[in-house]
């Protein structure tokens, strides 16, 4: 379905919110923004679906703060975000369009103190965003109190259930009014979702941009093929090609995600390293310092792949490939945001090129390989020619064998010497045998040396060569000298 993209104030958002959106750059809504804004504004159950990078964090949040009322202290609405990461951009996203409204925002995540949470709730900020085992553990010990919120939202709704968190969920609906207000967000809901949404929703709007096209259109997808052992240098040829001021590195395990870092700042490529099992500081320290350009590769596990927005992020290089379609439409979603290009590259041997077939059919898009050669990015057949043709003009390409060396010369006379005779000459110990006696074997010479008479020995010196005759002619043969 096609509509004529319409102003943030006709779809209903204020002045106030609207004049915060063109400070920001924000003119016109984006598709998803266009379809989702009126319903959510009218109070009604939604289930969105569409590519990342298209702009659904602002397509409920903005409908939302126009509905919180500032004047009543208390928790009106409630966002749910799979990661920590996810959850921290939303709030500052929900500080820097509610400040103008008076609304008061909090995050409520792992890895922090909840003794400072448990003091902020005390102050009744009217938005909330958390993860949920956090909401869960503050709602089962009575500090979180739902009976006010008249809408939760569950935003990347498919990657919460995929990390464990769909009880978690479960409860904090259970605990929550008959009559709130459900939004489900994501760029893939799948049958667990859509069960939930069954379940639980009135009568939803289903908002769906091309959700057949789960990759956004002005993003390019590769993939270049090497061996194992190859990888890194790879990635390094990658990087030094496409030279982007930022870059996430996907990789899939934990363990080896330090051996990446150093192998990367080895290479002079700045890199940090981004997972779940750092702590909360460390991330958000981590992650600050990427978007203000400290440092220029991040290094991540999945845990990076699901609504992280970067400003200028142009490219991602999965170092190990995704481990589903589902996994690489997240991954390649952090490039090529909201109108933007974007490139993703998928770095893989030989026995997992085949996941990037599975992938371009399975997605709809392609993935075309390519081949690295003399610093330039070609297609596969091409950079084979190239290499074939040099070859073929090489000096030493076409030539026979004795036309590839000169001749050597002849020996005098035996056989040709060994290499070890002909470069230096034998020491003592080389020279006679175990008992001291003469050694069994010893390797000829390749000539007779200069200077050694016919058995070797050394010759006089002909003292007479030069002197005149008279004086040869007095000395005796007895005495040369």
């Amino acid at each position: 379905m096609t509509k004529e993209i319409e102003q943030f104030a006709q779809l209903g958002i204020g002045e106030a919110l609207t004049a915060a959106l063109l400070e920001y750059g924000i003119e016109t809504p984006s598709p998803i923004q266009a379809e989702a804004i009126p319903p959510i504004l009218e109070g009604r159950d939604v289930l969105a679906q569409s590519q990342t990078g298209t702009g659904k964090t602002l397509c409920y949040l903005l409908p939302l703060l126009e509905r919180i009322d500032p004047e009543k202290k208390e928790t009106q609405v409630l966002v749910i975000a799979p990661t920590q990461e996810l959850a921290m951009q939303i709030v500052r996203e929900g500080e820097k369009y509610g400040a103008a409204l008076g609304i008061g925002t909090i995050g409520l995540i792992g890895g922090a103190s909840a003794a400072r949470q448990i003091e902020k709730l005390r102050q009744r900020p009217h938005l909330a965003v958390g993860t949920p085992g956090r909401l869960r553990e503050l709602l089962s010990t009575r500090k979180l109190k739902l009976h006010e919120v008249r809408t939760i939202v569950l935003d990347e709704a498919d990657q919460i259930f995929q990390m464990g968190g769909a009880d978690d969920v479960r409860s904090l609906l259970k605990g929550a009014l008959r009559d709130r207000q459900l939004v489900f967000l994501s760029a893939t809901l799948g049958p667990d979702v859509r069960g939930l949404a069954q379940r639980e929703m009135r009568d939803p709007v289903d908002v769906g941009i091309e959700p057949e096209q789960k990759l956004v259109k002005l993003t390019q997808h590769l993939y270049f093929e090497c061996q194992q052992r190859d990888r890194i240098d790879t990635l390094r040829r990658v990087v030094r090609h496409y030279n982007p001021e930022r870059a996430i590195v996907f990789v899939n395990q934990a363990d080896t995600i330090a051996e990446v870092e150093a192998k990367l700042n080895h290479l002079g490529l700045e890199a940090r390293t981004l997972y779940g099992d750092s702590d909360k500081v460390t991330r958000a320290t981590v992650l600050s310092q990427f978007r203000s350009g400290k440092f220029r590769l991040l290094v991540a596990t999945d845990v990076a792949a699901r609504g992280l927005d970067i400003p200028g992020l142009e490219l991602v290089v999965h170092l190990d490939p995704a481990t589903d379609s589902e996994h690489y439409v997240h991954r390649a979603g952090r490039t090529g945001r909201m109108g933007r290009k974007g490139l993703s590259v998928s770095i893989v041997t030989d026995r997992q090129a085949f996941i990037m077939r599975r992938f371009s059919r399975e997605l709809g898009t392609e993935i075309q390989e390519r081949a690295m050669y003399d610093g330039v990015v070609l297609d596969p057949a091409e950079a084979d020619e190239r290499r074939s043709r040099r070859t073929s003009k090489s000096p030493s390409a076409g030539r026979s064998d004795s036309a590839k060396a000169p001749a050597k010369p002849a020996a005098r006379s035996g056989a040709a010497p060994s290499a070890r005779s002909a470069e230096t000459p034998l020491d003592g110990a080389e020279r006679q045998g175990a008992d001291g006696g003469p050694a069994a074997v010893r390797p000829k010479p390749a000539a007779k040396p200069a200077g050694r008479g016919p058995k070797g020995g050394k010759k006089q010196p002909n003292k007479d060569k030069g002197a005149p005759k008279w004086l040869k002619d007095k000395r005796s043969p007895q005495d040369p000298s």
